[in-house]
């Protein structure tokens, strides 16, 4: 059932934009008609002219739409100077009550376009359906038609026109949650290398769950590509790091590491390099975020462990990699864990809680009860340590100065971390990254 009706008026003509009333009559009243029980929220998509002082629904008041009775608490007019702006906005509020599934009411030649700015605001969570908008010249009604074909594909010319608009857009929005704030680790030496722990303040994403600096985009999340690459491109201006040479590792919750230069797998969760210049960055919201710098052999790497990936051995594995690669000596190499989610909160069923008692059983606590509190940060320092890892060359909780402790327990701090045991599926992520200097 359709949840949100989309009506785009963006294209039309001034002296139709005047006339919006009489516009909108035909179409809500057709909306009222097909509706069910609850009516559909309707957004009405308006360009809004330059120089006009007002803005959002202060432009237009709608006293000839007050017999609709079912829709006039859920009637909204959007304005806005651009496209992107304007679908945006929607996007937001469709967000704030939880809507997914949304028909599009729009001018046929507005159709393709209209697809190309949905492909890059919204993810697979939403669903969308078409339906032709046709105005008669000099008539003031509007007459729904059935959908017609598809399209053709857009020149690649207006593809890139929207692209830039979106973008030009997303930059302009201001940062939430306060400055863009970076964790970093005194153990890495900062003359050879840079990086950092990202926390959840200074981007654009407005979700609750996902506000504001969310680092990761997936097809059942809902904030889109576009937002994550904005909120990458202010991480990266405020690190100092090139967005364009960016490596985040593919997330398979094993101990697959890829080789910068070499063949990239489909998946892998640790990934190693020795070029200069290439950031490498491994997500965690809860899962650990581990960074891995050797000062002597001027090489790095960036691995994601989760509780599976920890019993894999992933940490080690990356380790190895930059053994095996570049000739580094295990004992030259420094490992900090990042912000993730802590043994005072972090449970596991019984079954994968023996997995970590065999570790060590200082890694699980309350081992008898059927969800057992789980210590993955312990469990990681340990398997590090047995490869041949120094202990003073790893950085976690366990450090004895806890002003330096950058390895913060992601579900206590709701207002610096996301947490996906927090927080549930709509989740934010932040990340750990790492370059060799220039």
């Amino acid at each position: 059932m359709v949840e949100a009706v989309l009506i785009d008026l963006f294209s039309l003509p001034a002296y139709l934009q005047d006339n919006i009333q009489g516009l909108l009559h035909n179409t809500l009243e057709t909306i009222e008609k097909c509706s069910s029980i609850r009516p559909p929220c309707v957004y009405v998509m308006c360009c809004q002219r330059q120089g006009s002082e007002r803005k959002g629904e202060e432009e237009f008041s709608f006293p000839d739409l007050r017999g609709f009775q079912s829709l006039k608490r859920r009637l909204e007019v959007v304005c806005a100077q651009t496209t992107a702006a304007a679908l945006y906005t929607i996007k937001q509020r469709l967000d704030e009550r939880d809507l997914s599934i949304i028909k599009v009411i729009l001018p046929a030649l507005r159709k393709d376009l209209m697809k190309v700015y949905i492909e890059h605001l919204f993810t697979a969570v939403y669903q969308f359906e078409f339906e032709d908008l046709q105005v008669v010249s000099g008539c003031e009604n509007l007459q729904i038609s059935e959908p017609q074909h598809e399209g053709q594909t857009l020149p690649s010319q207006d593809m890139a026109l929207i692209r830039s608009e979106i973008q030009m857009y997303l930059e302009s929005l201001p940062s939430l949650k306060g400055e863009l704030t970076i964790l970093r680790s005194s153990l890495i030496p900062d003359d050879i290398f840079l990086h950092g722990f990202t926390t959840r303040t200074g981007g654009i994403s407005y979700i609750p769950t996902l506000s504001s600096c969310n680092l990761f985009s997936s097809s059942k999340r809902r904030d889109p590509q576009v937002v994550v690459k904005e909120n990458l491109r202010r991480l990266a201006n405020a690190a100092g790091f090139n967005p364009e040479a960016f490596h985040r590792v593919k997330i398979d919750h094993a101990n697959a590491v890829c080789v910068m230069g070499k063949t990239e797998p489909d998946n892998y969760d640790g990934i190693v390099t020795n070029q200069k210049g290439v950031t490498l960055a491994a997500p965690g919201a809860d899962c650990i975020p581990v960074l891995f710098a050797d000062p002597v052999r001027r090489a790095c790497g960036a691995a994601h462990s989760g509780w599976k990936g920890t019993l894999l051995g992933v940490s080690m594995a990356t380790v190895n990699a930059m053994v095996s690669e570049y000739g580094c000596n295990v004992k030259d190499i420094l490992v900090v864990l990042g912000p993730s989610v802590g043994p005072c909160c972090y449970k596991l069923p019984h079954e994968s809680a023996k997995e970590f008692h065999r570790i060590d059983p200082k890694c699980v606590r309350l081992f008898d009860s059927a969800t057992p509190y789980i210590d993955i940060r312990r469990a990681t320092r340990i398997l590090l340590e047995r490869g041949g890892i120094l202990p003073e060359n790893i950085q976690d909780d366990s450090i004895t100065n806890q002003n330096q402790n950058i390895t913060f327990c992601t579900s206590c701090h709701p207002d610096k971390f996301y947490s996906h045991f927090r927080d549930g599926t709509n989740f934010g992520t932040q990340i750990g990254f790492i370059s060799i200097k220039d």
